[in-house]
């Protein structure tokens, strides 16, 4: 695991550390793709990161969705269902800490969150999980 030296979603404040990488590692589990995590701590006052996960389809979501909220709670995070849930097209979790969004391929291209908050610090995951800092 990277040190605090390390890039940006390295350096954001626990819980929400911790948080993301576990749910890092469970999207790649479950097949998740364009990991991106983007860090509002200094635009937001009730959170600190977004984590941006696209699946290919409502099923996926459905299982991801799963297993982040059974993931996340061994690490103390209490998500709730997930809004959009029933839909499975985009469902976003919140976790307090860290606002996760689980986006099939066309809702993530046509809501563009990460032109949205281009001007806050992103991280895109590669697998197996090795931070790339972007634009």
């Amino acid at each position: 695991m990277p040190g605090d030296s390390g890039p940006v979603m390295w350096q954001l404040p626990e819980p929400a550390r911790t948080w993301l990488t576990a749910a890092i590692e469970i999207a790649h589990e479950k097949g998740g793709t364009d990991i991106v995590v983007i860090d509002v701590t200094d635009r937001l006052p009730l959170t600190d990161a977004f984590l941006l996960i696209t699946v290919t389809n409502a099923r996926q979501a459905g299982a991801l969705v799963d297993a982040l909220t059974d993931g996340l709670a061994v690490h103390g995070a209490q998500v709730g269902r997930g809004e959009g849930r029933q839909a499975g097209r985009w469902v976003l979790m919140d976790a307090g800490a860290v606002i996760i969004h689980v986006m099939c391929v066309e809702e993530r291209l046509h809501y563009a969150i990460e032109r949205l908050w281009k001007d806050c610090p992103m991280v895109t995951i590669n697998p197996p999980a090795l931070p790339r800092q972007t634009g």
